[in-house]
């Protein structure tokens, strides 16, 4: 878990050197800027979906998943939580759950993720999770800057998910096959698209209500890919 304490203790840090940075931004530079991190969640999820494999099952993952996610509501019931952590904390940013959620998706839903915890959790080296920690720490500064302190925050499900990746794979390491990775990492790239979009303010979507997509594919790809 060592890999994953450092992780999170990276976006910590740059987070909070972005924070401060936010703080001498003026309102042009502010908006510019947030442009220029709409277009670059977009270009990472491009590249996630470069080369995407399994289409039926991706595609059919994303519609099931959306759908699941809408009866759930994830996107309201969040919105609660967030508003109740927000008052609790006495935050005051409007970006704040915007923050979080870009956050979450660009340092969590990767192929290095994936593979740097299940690495660790099999017992091998901790030192692509190291170098991940390096690439979120500058990362989060510079969303930081943008979000403000939702990509502190996202900290914690970054320490819960890719931990507990890690745990999982100490136990059952073969289910994350390179098919299941690509697949996750295939709606991952989709989802940070979306968010894309939603940062540039091109049209409202809800991404919270597609990450059950993420579990959809998963199972799907452990049933029938090969």
């Amino acid at each position: 878990m060592i890999g994953t304490i450092i992780n999170a203790v990276a976006v910590i840090v740059g987070g909070t050197i972005g924070l401060l940075l936010k703080k001498s931004m003026p309102q042009r530079i502010t908006t510019i800027y947030f442009q220029s991190i709409g277009l670059f969640t977009i270009a990472i999820g491009i590249s996630m979906v470069y080369n995407m494999q399994n289409i039926l099952i991706v595609v059919s993952s994303l519609a099931v998943g959306s759908l699941l996610g809408e009866w759930i509501d994830l996107e309201a019931r969040t919105e609660k939580l967030i508003d109740y952590l927000k008052l609790k904390f006495k935050i005051g940013s409007d970006k704040f759950s915007e923050g979080l959620i870009t956050s979450f998706l660009i340092f969590c839903i990767g192929s290095m993720t994936i593979i740097g915890a299940i690495q660790e959790g099999t017992g091998g080296s901790s030192d692509l999770l190291f170098t991940k920690s390096l690439m979120d720490g500058f990362s989060a500064l510079l969303l930081a800057s943008a979000f403000g302190f939702g990509v502190i925050v996202s900290s914690i499900p970054l320490l819960i998910f890719q931990g507990g990746i890690t745990l999982l794979a100490m136990f059952a390491s073969s289910f994350f096959s390179l098919t299941i990775i690509n697949g996750l990492t295939n709606i991952g790239g989709i989802l940070l698209i979306g968010l894309g979009i939603n940062i540039l303010e091109i049209k409202k979507l809800r991404i919270m209500n597609m990450l059950p997509a993420l579990l959809v594919v998963s199972l799907l790809l452990w049933l029938f890919a090969k």
